[in-house]
């Protein structure tokens, strides 16, 4: 089943095309990893689809829905979730607890003290269900100025996966995160992901990531997609060479 469909899509900043008519389709499960040079409109597609940023011309379809012209707020409600690349957690709160937290807002509700404990059991069980789907049980009852930056940005993405997404964006989410911990990091993440079956779009410059966890691959330069298919066809595309990997990877 179709997921996403972009058409046409275009976004300008003065005279910077930041989205020069970018097409794209995404089917249910599929995961695609966006990469190009800075500049190239990767972050700006990502705002885009989630509503951050309202285009100047195009189409987004969304699960046969045209939602152009919604809000981001309607967009979660039907199934687009993403990601920021810096983590923002609540530092006086454990990880457990941010998840929790993501949850009850998720139901609009809060902590009501005057409410016994066993009527929120729903409420725990899902955020147990979240902290465990990125292997983050261990470190449950941490603060966050205690953990890694890499389990920062799993939590961070944790919080997302919350709000039931069917579509999930996530906006780099290896930057800044320490060489030692990057592989654990996505590996954490895409797992996730296939197990849940939710159609994603990744956006990653680092790489050796992208070609270690990546299936497919969409390549953006000046705002246009000029390459779209596996690992192998990337990493065999003239101009991609050219443009981002050089000889490294040749």
């Amino acid at each position: 089943m179709e997921v996403l469909k972009l058409v046409e899509l275009k976004k300008y900043f003065g005279g910077v095309r930041a989205l020069d008519g970018v097409s794209l389709t995404l089917e249910e499960g599929e995961s695609v990893m966006l990469i190009g040079p800075n500049g190239a409109g990767k972050t700006t597609l990502v705002n885009a689809v989630s509503g951050y940023l309202r285009v100047d011309g195009g189409k987004i379809i969304f699960m046969n829905q045209d939602l152009t012209d919604t809000k981001p707020t309607e967009r979660v409600r039907k199934g687009i979730v993403r990601s920021f690349q810096l983590a923002n957690n609540f530092d006086k709160l454990t990880v457990y607890e941010n998840i929790l937290v993501a949850v009850m807002a998720k139901k609009q509700q809060h902590l009501k003290f005057t409410k016994v404990v066993d009527n929120y059991k729903e409420e725990f069980e899902e955020a147990e269900q979240v902290l465990n789907l990125f292997d983050l049980g261990d470190k449950a009852h941490e603060y966050i100025t205690n953990i890694s930056y890499g389990d920062r940005k799993l939590l961070d993405a944790a919080i997302a996966f919350t709000l039931g997404p069917k579509l999930i964006m996530l906006d780099e989410p290896t930057s800044g995160v320490a060489t030692s911990e990057k592989d654990a990091v996505m590996k954490k993440i895409t797992d996730a992901i296939q197990r849940t079956k939710v159609a994603s779009i990744i956006i990653e410059h680092d790489m050796d990531i992208v070609f270690r966890y990546g299936k497919r691959v969409v390549v953006l330069h000046q705002g246009k997609i000029i390459a779209d298919g596996t690992v192998e066809q990337i990493r065999r595309d003239e101009e991609v060479r050219r443009l981002l990997l050089g000889g490294i990877y040749a």
